[in-house]
Protein backbone atom coordinates (compact mmCIF):
# COMPACT_ATOMS: atom_id res chain seq x y z
CA UNK A 1 0.00 0.00 0.00
CA UNK A 2 1.23 3.51 -0.85
CA UNK A 3 2.22 5.80 2.00
CA UNK A 4 0.21 8.69 0.51
CA UNK A 5 -2.80 8.15 -1.72
CA UNK A 6 -5.11 10.73 -3.28
CA UNK A 7 -8.08 9.79 -5.44
CA UNK A 8 -10.29 12.39 -7.11
CA UNK A 9 -9.10 15.01 -4.63
CA UNK A 10 -10.68 18.46 -4.94
CA UNK A 11 -10.83 21.65 -2.92
CA UNK A 12 -13.20 24.42 -3.99
CA UNK A 13 -13.64 27.84 -2.40
CA UNK A 14 -16.59 30.21 -2.61
CA UNK A 15 -15.31 33.71 -3.35
CA UNK A 16 -17.44 36.84 -3.15
CA UNK A 17 -17.68 38.92 -6.32
CA UNK A 18 -16.76 42.30 -4.85
CA UNK A 19 -18.26 45.56 -6.08
CA UNK A 20 -16.38 48.83 -6.35
CA UNK A 21 -16.64 51.83 -4.06
CA UNK A 22 -18.08 52.43 -0.61
CA UNK A 23 -21.66 51.71 -1.70
CA UNK A 24 -20.51 48.50 -3.33
CA UNK A 25 -18.67 47.46 -0.17
CA UNK A 26 -21.84 48.04 1.89
CA UNK A 27 -23.90 45.96 -0.53
CA UNK A 28 -21.27 43.18 -0.38
CA UNK A 29 -22.07 42.74 3.33
CA UNK A 30 -25.41 41.21 2.31
CA UNK A 31 -24.46 39.84 -1.11
CA UNK A 32 -24.98 36.25 -2.19
CA UNK A 33 -23.10 36.76 -5.45
CA UNK A 34 -20.35 34.16 -5.15
CA UNK A 35 -18.18 32.33 -7.65
CA UNK A 36 -16.50 28.96 -7.13
CA UNK A 37 -12.70 28.79 -7.39
CA UNK A 38 -11.36 25.28 -8.01
CA UNK A 39 -8.00 25.49 -6.21
CA UNK A 40 -7.50 21.73 -6.58
CA UNK A 41 -9.64 19.99 -9.16
CA UNK A 42 -9.99 16.19 -9.20
CA UNK A 43 -6.34 15.10 -8.84
CA UNK A 44 -5.09 11.59 -8.14
CA UNK A 45 -1.63 10.33 -7.20
CA UNK A 46 0.16 7.76 -5.03
CA UNK A 47 3.53 8.24 -3.32
CA UNK A 48 5.59 5.33 -2.03
CA UNK A 49 7.74 5.23 1.15
CA UNK A 50 11.15 6.82 0.61
CA UNK A 51 10.28 8.78 -2.53
CA UNK A 52 11.38 12.40 -3.02
CA UNK A 53 8.76 13.99 -5.26
CA UNK A 54 8.94 17.45 -6.78
CA UNK A 55 5.51 19.10 -6.76
CA UNK A 56 5.77 22.24 -8.85
CA UNK A 57 3.72 24.78 -10.73
CA UNK A 58 3.20 28.53 -11.12
CA UNK A 59 1.76 30.75 -8.39
CA UNK A 60 -1.90 29.93 -7.72
CA UNK A 61 -1.64 26.47 -9.29
CA UNK A 62 -2.86 24.60 -6.18
CA UNK A 63 0.40 23.49 -4.56
CA UNK A 64 -0.13 25.06 -1.14
CA UNK A 65 -3.77 23.97 -1.04
CA UNK A 66 -2.66 20.37 -1.61
CA UNK A 67 -0.05 20.68 1.15
CA UNK A 68 -2.66 22.04 3.56
CA UNK A 69 -4.96 19.09 2.82
CA UNK A 70 -2.08 16.67 3.43
CA UNK A 71 -1.46 18.25 6.84
CA UNK A 72 -5.16 18.22 7.73
CA UNK A 73 -5.47 22.02 7.89
CA UNK A 74 -8.01 21.94 5.05
CA UNK A 75 -10.77 19.41 4.48
CA UNK A 76 -11.22 18.35 0.85
CA UNK A 77 -14.43 19.33 -0.93
CA UNK A 78 -14.50 15.85 -2.45
CA UNK A 79 -12.30 12.85 -3.05
CA UNK A 80 -10.20 10.57 -0.88
CA UNK A 81 -6.89 11.33 0.85
CA UNK A 82 -4.91 8.89 3.02
CA UNK A 83 -1.52 9.55 4.66
CA UNK A 84 -0.02 6.48 6.34
CA UNK A 85 -3.51 4.95 6.81
CA UNK A 86 -4.81 8.21 8.35
CA UNK A 87 -7.38 10.62 6.93
CA UNK A 88 -5.53 13.87 7.76
CA UNK A 89 -8.45 16.19 8.56
CA UNK A 90 -10.19 13.55 10.68
CA UNK A 91 -7.19 12.98 12.96
CA UNK A 92 -4.86 15.96 12.69
CA UNK A 93 -3.01 15.26 15.93
CA UNK A 94 -2.08 11.72 14.97
CA UNK A 95 -1.30 12.81 11.40
CA UNK A 96 1.21 15.53 12.39
CA UNK A 97 3.14 13.10 14.58
CA UNK A 98 4.13 11.34 11.35
CA UNK A 99 4.81 14.55 9.49
CA UNK A 100 7.27 17.45 9.38
CA UNK A 101 6.54 20.69 7.53
CA UNK A 102 8.69 23.61 6.40
CA UNK A 103 7.30 26.78 4.87
CA UNK A 104 10.17 28.83 3.40
CA UNK A 105 9.29 32.21 4.90
CA UNK A 106 7.75 31.02 8.21
CA UNK A 107 9.60 29.46 11.11
CA UNK A 108 8.44 26.96 13.72
CA UNK A 109 11.16 28.11 16.10
CA UNK A 110 10.59 30.54 18.99
CA UNK A 111 11.84 33.96 17.89
CA UNK A 112 13.50 35.18 21.11
CA UNK A 113 14.76 31.84 22.45
CA UNK A 114 18.14 30.25 21.73
CA UNK A 115 17.90 27.59 19.04
CA UNK A 116 18.50 24.68 21.41
CA UNK A 117 15.60 25.77 23.64
CA UNK A 118 13.26 25.59 20.65
CA UNK A 119 14.51 22.06 19.99
CA UNK A 120 13.83 21.10 23.62
CA UNK A 121 10.28 22.47 23.46
CA UNK A 122 9.62 20.49 20.26
CA UNK A 123 11.11 17.40 21.94
CA UNK A 124 8.54 17.70 24.71
CA UNK A 125 5.64 18.50 22.35
CA UNK A 126 6.32 15.39 20.26
CA UNK A 127 7.36 13.24 23.27
CA UNK A 128 10.63 12.38 21.53
CA UNK A 129 12.79 9.89 23.40
CA UNK A 130 16.39 10.85 24.21
CA UNK A 131 17.95 8.39 21.76
CA UNK A 132 15.94 9.71 18.80
CA UNK A 133 16.50 13.33 19.86
CA UNK A 134 20.26 12.95 20.20
CA UNK A 135 20.53 10.85 17.05
CA UNK A 136 18.69 13.37 14.87
CA UNK A 137 20.66 16.35 16.17
CA UNK A 138 23.88 14.34 15.89
CA UNK A 139 23.22 13.79 12.21
CA UNK A 140 22.80 17.53 11.63
CA UNK A 141 25.96 18.16 13.64
CA UNK A 142 27.90 15.86 11.30
CA UNK A 143 26.47 17.46 8.18
CA UNK A 144 26.40 21.19 8.94
CA UNK A 145 27.93 21.78 12.41
CA UNK A 146 24.59 22.86 13.87
CA UNK A 147 25.86 22.90 17.46
CA UNK A 148 27.62 26.23 16.84
CA UNK A 149 24.17 27.87 16.54
CA UNK A 150 22.58 26.35 19.64
CA UNK A 151 23.07 29.37 21.91
CA UNK A 152 22.03 31.96 19.30
CA UNK A 153 18.54 33.48 19.58
CA UNK A 154 16.49 32.64 16.50
CA UNK A 155 15.97 36.35 15.68
CA UNK A 156 19.76 36.76 15.26
CA UNK A 157 20.16 33.93 12.75
CA UNK A 158 20.72 34.66 9.08
CA UNK A 159 18.07 33.34 6.69
CA UNK A 160 20.30 30.41 5.73
CA UNK A 161 21.10 29.51 9.35
CA UNK A 162 17.42 29.69 10.30
CA UNK A 163 16.46 27.42 7.41
CA UNK A 164 19.01 24.81 8.51
CA UNK A 165 17.60 24.99 12.06
CA UNK A 166 14.04 24.72 10.71
CA UNK A 167 15.09 21.61 8.79
CA UNK A 168 16.46 20.09 11.99
CA UNK A 169 13.22 20.95 13.81
CA UNK A 170 11.09 19.35 11.07
CA UNK A 171 13.16 16.12 11.16
CA UNK A 172 13.56 16.08 14.95
CA UNK A 173 10.79 13.55 15.66
CA UNK A 174 11.90 11.33 12.74
CA UNK A 175 8.63 11.67 10.77
CA UNK A 176 7.65 9.39 7.91
CA UNK A 177 6.67 12.34 5.66
CA UNK A 178 8.29 15.75 5.21
CA UNK A 179 6.56 18.55 3.29
CA UNK A 180 9.02 21.20 2.10
CA UNK A 181 7.47 24.39 0.71
CA UNK A 182 10.14 26.60 -0.94
CA UNK A 183 12.94 25.51 1.45
CA UNK A 184 15.70 27.38 -0.42
CA UNK A 185 13.87 30.60 -1.31
CA UNK A 186 16.13 33.64 -1.01
CA UNK A 187 19.26 31.64 -0.13
CA UNK A 188 22.70 31.86 -1.71
CA UNK A 189 24.26 28.99 -3.63
CA UNK A 190 26.43 27.62 -0.79
CA UNK A 191 23.51 27.43 1.68
CA UNK A 192 21.28 25.86 -0.97
CA UNK A 193 23.93 23.19 -1.45
CA UNK A 194 24.05 22.47 2.30
CA UNK A 195 20.27 22.15 2.51
CA UNK A 196 20.14 19.81 -0.48
CA UNK A 197 22.89 17.67 1.10
CA UNK A 198 20.97 17.46 4.37
CA UNK A 199 17.73 16.48 2.62
CA UNK A 200 19.44 13.75 0.56
CA UNK A 201 21.26 12.33 3.59
CA UNK A 202 18.13 12.21 5.75
CA UNK A 203 16.21 10.54 2.95
CA UNK A 204 18.99 7.96 2.52
CA UNK A 205 19.35 7.35 6.26
CA UNK A 206 15.70 7.09 7.28
CA UNK A 207 13.90 6.55 3.92
CA UNK A 208 11.85 9.64 4.77
CA UNK A 209 9.23 10.41 2.13
CA UNK A 210 9.65 14.01 0.96
CA UNK A 211 7.34 16.23 -1.07
CA UNK A 212 9.13 19.32 -2.34
CA UNK A 213 7.31 22.36 -3.70
CA UNK A 214 9.56 25.00 -5.23
CA UNK A 215 10.06 27.46 -8.08
CA UNK A 216 13.76 26.57 -8.18
CA UNK A 217 14.25 23.87 -10.83
CA UNK A 218 17.78 23.41 -9.45
CA UNK A 219 16.30 21.99 -6.23
CA UNK A 220 14.16 19.57 -8.21
CA UNK A 221 17.03 18.44 -10.44
CA UNK A 222 19.32 17.91 -7.43
CA UNK A 223 16.87 15.97 -5.28
CA UNK A 224 13.99 14.39 -7.20
CA UNK A 225 13.55 11.48 -9.57
CA UNK A 226 9.82 12.02 -9.91
CA UNK A 227 8.05 15.24 -10.81
CA UNK A 228 4.40 16.24 -10.56
CA UNK A 229 3.40 19.51 -12.25
CA UNK A 230 0.13 21.16 -11.29
CA UNK A 231 -1.54 24.09 -12.99
CA UNK A 232 -5.01 25.58 -12.48
CA UNK A 233 -5.77 22.86 -9.95
CA UNK A 234 -5.02 19.92 -12.25
CA UNK A 235 -1.94 17.71 -12.52
CA UNK A 236 -0.66 18.09 -16.07
CA UNK A 237 2.43 15.88 -15.69
CA UNK A 238 3.37 13.03 -13.34
CA UNK A 239 6.46 11.07 -14.26
CA UNK A 240 10.23 10.87 -14.32
CA UNK A 241 12.08 14.15 -14.01
CA UNK A 242 14.51 13.10 -16.77
CA UNK A 243 11.90 13.79 -19.45
CA UNK A 244 11.48 17.34 -18.19
CA UNK A 245 15.17 18.12 -17.66
CA UNK A 246 16.06 16.74 -21.09
CA UNK A 247 13.64 19.23 -22.59
CA UNK A 248 14.06 22.28 -20.36
CA UNK A 249 17.54 21.78 -18.96
CA UNK A 250 19.02 23.02 -22.23
CA UNK A 251 17.29 26.39 -21.93
CA UNK A 252 18.93 29.31 -20.12
CA UNK A 253 18.01 32.98 -20.00
CA UNK A 254 20.53 35.82 -20.13
CA UNK A 255 19.15 38.91 -18.42
CA UNK A 256 20.99 41.82 -20.02
CA UNK A 257 21.14 45.43 -18.80
CA UNK A 258 22.31 47.82 -21.51
CA UNK A 259 23.66 51.38 -21.21
CA UNK A 260 21.45 54.03 -22.84
CA UNK A 261 18.57 51.61 -23.23
CA UNK A 262 15.96 53.05 -25.63
CA UNK A 263 12.64 52.05 -27.17
CA UNK A 264 14.32 50.58 -30.22
CA UNK A 265 17.01 48.62 -28.40
CA UNK A 266 15.04 45.36 -28.18
CA UNK A 267 14.31 45.42 -31.93
CA UNK A 268 17.98 46.15 -32.60
CA UNK A 269 19.01 43.27 -30.34
CA UNK A 270 16.62 40.86 -32.08
CA UNK A 271 17.91 41.89 -35.49
CA UNK A 272 21.58 41.48 -34.54
CA UNK A 273 21.02 38.06 -32.94
CA UNK A 274 19.07 36.88 -36.00
CA UNK A 275 21.80 38.14 -38.35
CA UNK A 276 24.48 36.37 -36.30
CA UNK A 277 22.81 33.05 -35.43
CA UNK A 278 19.90 32.79 -37.89
CA UNK A 279 16.15 32.37 -37.35
CA UNK A 280 16.62 28.66 -36.62
CA UNK A 281 18.62 29.48 -33.48
CA UNK A 282 15.37 29.62 -31.41
CA UNK A 283 16.68 32.66 -29.48
CA UNK A 284 13.81 34.56 -27.85
CA UNK A 285 14.15 38.22 -26.82
CA UNK A 286 11.61 39.86 -24.48
CA UNK A 287 11.25 42.43 -21.70
CA UNK A 288 10.09 41.09 -18.33
CA UNK A 289 11.28 43.84 -15.98
CA UNK A 290 12.23 47.52 -16.41
CA UNK A 291 15.76 48.12 -17.69
CA UNK A 292 16.49 44.45 -18.44
CA UNK A 293 16.14 42.40 -21.61
CA UNK A 294 15.74 38.61 -21.46
CA UNK A 295 17.55 36.56 -24.08
CA UNK A 296 16.45 32.90 -23.84
CA UNK A 297 18.78 30.43 -25.53
CA UNK A 298 18.29 26.78 -26.49
CA UNK A 299 21.80 25.46 -25.79
CA UNK A 300 21.13 22.38 -27.89
CA UNK A 301 21.09 24.73 -30.89
CA UNK A 302 23.41 27.61 -29.88
CA UNK A 303 25.95 27.54 -27.01
CA UNK A 304 25.08 30.06 -24.30
CA UNK A 305 28.70 31.24 -24.18
CA UNK A 306 28.61 32.17 -27.90
CA UNK A 307 25.55 34.36 -27.36
CA UNK A 308 27.06 35.95 -24.25
CA UNK A 309 30.34 36.74 -26.02
CA UNK A 310 28.46 38.20 -28.98
CA UNK A 311 26.36 40.47 -26.74
CA UNK A 312 29.38 41.65 -24.76
CA UNK A 313 31.29 42.39 -27.94
CA UNK A 314 28.61 44.24 -29.92
CA UNK A 315 26.45 46.12 -27.38
CA UNK A 316 27.20 48.47 -24.43
CA UNK A 317 26.29 45.89 -21.78
CA UNK A 318 26.15 47.26 -18.23
CA UNK A 319 25.31 44.02 -16.38
CA UNK A 320 24.27 40.45 -17.14
CA UNK A 321 22.71 37.58 -15.15
CA UNK A 322 22.06 33.96 -16.05
CA UNK A 323 18.79 32.44 -14.79
CA UNK A 324 16.94 29.15 -15.12
CA UNK A 325 13.96 28.86 -17.44
CA UNK A 326 10.86 30.12 -15.61
CA UNK A 327 8.18 27.82 -14.23
CA UNK A 328 5.58 29.62 -16.35
CA UNK A 329 7.59 28.76 -19.47
CA UNK A 330 7.78 25.10 -18.45
CA UNK A 331 4.01 24.90 -17.94
CA UNK A 332 3.31 26.71 -21.21
CA UNK A 333 5.54 24.35 -23.19
CA UNK A 334 3.78 21.34 -21.61
CA UNK A 335 0.41 22.76 -22.68
CA UNK A 336 1.89 23.26 -26.15
CA UNK A 337 2.60 19.52 -26.30
CA UNK A 338 6.31 19.49 -25.55
CA UNK A 339 6.11 16.25 -23.50
CA UNK A 340 3.85 14.31 -25.85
Amino acid sequence: MSLIEARGLSKHFKVLNHREGLVGAMKDLFSTDFRVVKAVDDISFAIEPGEIVGYIGPNGAGKSTTIKMLTGILQPTSGRLIVDSIVPYENRQKNVRNMGVIFGQRTQLWWDLPVVESFKILRDIYSIDENTYNSQLGLFQELVDLRSLYSTPVRKLSLGQRMLCDLAAAFLHNPKVILLDEPTIGLDISVKSKIRTVIRELNDTHRTTIILTTHDLGDVEALCRRLMIIDKGKIIYDGEINRVTELFGVYRTLKVQIFQYGDGMMDLLKARLTDKFGKASEIVVENTEPGWTDVTVNQAVVPLLDVLNFLMGTLPVKDVRIVEVSMVSVVQKIYDGALR
